[in-house]
């Protein structure tokens, strides 16, 4: 198998005698690399470029967010958040990767970002507030365990505002989109109610997690570990379904769902449904407030859910001003409406349809 080596540039050139021939470049030094890929002197020629790269940015902001990707802090990051980082650093680096540490450490050095973050934000709020944020964790990083004495950049004033504590899916919501949904959408409708676990958790979500009585896993974002006892309907709706893949939650022909295809296909059940302003995370939080009207404290809803107290709270706090206006047609007791018909009907109609 051939071995992928990241941050190569391959450049083909014909030669004089009609022949073409491929060199390889380190993309970040511009070194030409000797050998073959794979090769044990292609391999070593890039170890002598990155230690060239690691030399030449020494002291500087490029050379911060290298060793910050060396940092155990950085190992305990999600393989998507990493590559999220890492287009964000390249940004930085292009755009002040040669700053020396002790102008990090400098009001100027803010003011410029400020200065940036605020022109940017203009169109691109959200990518501005995302490019800062890591920058700022960098730098928070530099300070506690790096070479930094501060973070300039700690308390940056957000440009993009939004709090989508208080939107939650009400019974009208559930039962429009079950009536026009897949069976796999239904399916993972009723996971992520039952669960309040995050949509990347319930695609990664395995047989081998499921005993019969418990669905047993370690969130993937905080890597808290989280044991939910299986309401009726839920033990009803896995225990009816046909086994056909290691993971529970699957396309039609039995294969994993990437991120991209599942949202694809919410979203056209969502659409048929007519549910506007409506995300699937906002189950996780209508989860939150079903248990605590099912009379659930804040620890037990963070044990089911994996959210911390604050952040439970601060949904409830947005959500009970609303269920005083909307009594009636507030989500009742948390098990009562998990044992009604159209939550029991998934188990039959998603079973049905997968046996045949």
């Amino acid at each position: 198998m051939r071995a992928r080596f990241k941050g190569i540039n391959t450049v083909r050139r014909k030669l004089a005698s009609g022949l073409v021939e491929t060199y390889y470049y380190h993309r970040a030094t511009g070194a030409r690399l000797k050998g073959k890929p794979g090769s044990p002197e292609f391999i070593a020629s890039i170890a002598e470029a990155v230690e060239k790269s690691r030399k030449r940015d020494a002291g500087t902001l490029a050379g911060l967010m290298r060793d910050f990707e060396e940092t155990a802090k950085w190992r305990r990051l999600a393989a998507s958040t990493q590559y999220e980082y890492r287009r964000v650093f390249r940004f930085w680096e292009d755009t002040y990767g040669s700053v020396p540490h002790a102008a990090l450490e400098d009001k100027a050095f803010r003011r410029a970002i400020v200065k940036w973050h605020d022109s940017f934000s203009a169109d691109k709020p959200r990518e501005a507030d995302n490019r800062v944020t890591i920058l700022s964790r960098v730098l928070s990083w530099a300070a506690k365990d790096g070479p930094l004495g501060k973070n300039v950049l700690e308390g940056f004033d957000k440009a993009y505002k939004s709090d989508r504590s208080d939107k939650i899916w009400l019974p009208e919501h559930f039962e429009a989109f079950m009536a026009v949904a897949s069976a796999e959408m239904q399916l993972a409708m009723v996971l992520a109610l039952h669960t309040g676990q995050r949509q990347g958790d319930l695609r990664r979500l395995a047989w081998g997690n499921y005993d019969g009585s418990h669905l047993r896993l370690t969130q993937q974002k905080t890597k808290r570990y989280v044991a939910i006892k299986c309401t009726k309907a839920l033990k009803a709706t896995l225990d009816g379904l046909e086994r056909r893949s290691p993971l529970i939650l699957t396309t039609k022909t039995g294969r994993p769902f990437q991120k991209r295809y599942l949202a694809e296909q919410w979203a056209e059940a969502q659409q048929a449904a007519a549910v506007e302003d409506l995300h699937f995370h906002d189950i996780r939080g209508t989860t939150v407030t079903m248990l605590f009207e099912a009379g659930c404290n804040l620890g037990e809803i963070a044990a089911v859910t994996g959210h911390s107290l604050r952040r439970a709270q601060d949904i409830l706090d947005k959500y009970l001003a609303r269920t005083s206006r909307l009594a009636d047609s507030a989500i009742a007791k948390f098990e009562n409406v998990l044992e009604t018909d159209f939550a029991k009907q998934v188990a039959k109609r998603g079973g049905s349809e997968e046996a045949k």
